[in-house]
C-alpha cells in the first residue's frame, strides 16, 4: 500500500486549525503529523517531523506564513508548503509563490479540493485555486513585455523559452501564445516541452509559480 501523506498544519486560528486536523485525519491517505499556531512553531515541526506538506496560514503572528515558507523552502526542500489562507489578494499570492509555496488555495475550499491539492503537493505538482489563477492572469493582462536582451534566465532558458513562459503565465493557451509570437502552435510545444524540462516543471500552475517567482512576469506594470 502507499504510505500516507504525512502533513503540518499551521494556523493561529485554533478552531480552523482543530478543524482542518481532524478534516484531513478521516481521509484513508493522509495522516496529521502535527499542528502549529505560528510560523516558528510550524518550522520546528518540519524540523522535526519532516512531513510531505505543509498547510500554510500566511497571516499569523509572530513569525507570519511568508517568512515560514522561505524558511521550509531553504532548509526542507523535501516538504512541500501549500498556502490555505482567507486571503487572495495579489500582494499575497505573490508573496506566497515567491517564497516557494507550490500551491494555494483560500479557506472557501473544500475537502475535496484540500485533499486533491495535498496529493498533488506530495507529487511535487502545484495547485493554484481558481480565483488566484484568474488573479495572476488578470495581473498579467496588458501586453506582455519582451525579455530583455542579453538578460540571464534560470535553468539555461532561451529568450524565446522565456517568452512563452511569460506568456504561459499570462493565461494564454497554446494557441494564443502561436498567435502572439507568430508561429506554429507545434513549435509552441516544442518551447513548452523544452521549457518544462529545463526547469523541471509539470504543469502550468507550477510555470505560473516559477515564473513570478524569478520574475519573467513583472506583478506590476
Amino acid at each position: 500500500m502507499t504510505e500516507p501523506v504525512r502533513i503540518v498544519v499551521a494556523d493561529d486560528q485554533t478552531a480552523v486549525r482543530e478543524g482542518l486536523a481532524t478534516m484531513l485525519d478521516l481521509l484513508p491517505d493522509v495522516t496529521v503529523v502535527a499542528t502549529a499556531p505560528g510560523g516558528v512553531e510550524a518550522v520546528a515541526a518540519v524540523a522535526a517531523h519532516a512531513p510531505d506538506v505543509v498547510l500554510m496560514d500566511l497571516h499569523m503572528p509572530g513569525m507570519d506564513g511568508v517568512t515560514a515558507t522561505r524558511q521550509i523552502a531553504a532548509e526542507h526542500p523535501d516538504t512541500r508548503v501549500v498556502v490555505l489562507t482567507t486571503f487572495a489578494d495579489d500582494q499575497s499570492v505573490l508573496a506566497g509563490l515567491r517564497a516557494g509555496a507550490i500551491g494555494y488555495l483560500t479557506k472557501e475550499a473544500g475537502r475535496d479540493e484540500i485533499a486533491r491539492a495535498v496529493h498533488a503537493a506530495a507529487a511535487g505538482q502545484g495547485v493554484l485555486d481558481a480565483d488566484v489563477q484568474r488573479r495572476l492572469v488578470a495581473a498579467t493582462a496588458t501586453p506582455i513585455p519582451p525579455v530583455p536582451a542579453g538578460r540571464e534566465l534560470p535553468d539555461g532558458l532561451t529568450p524565446r523559452e522565456g517568452e512563452v513562459l511569460a506568456l504561459i503565465a499570462a493565461g494564454l493557451t497554446n494557441r494564443e501564445i502561436a498567435t502572439e509570437l507568430y508561429v506554429s502552435e507545434a513549435t509552441v510545444k516544442t518551447h513548452i516541452n523544452n521549457l518544462f524540462t529545463k526547469a523541471r516543471l509539470r504543469d502550468r500552475a507550477q510555470a505560473v509559480r516559477y515564473a513570478y517567482q524569478h520574475g519573467i512576469v513583472p506583478p506590476e506594470r
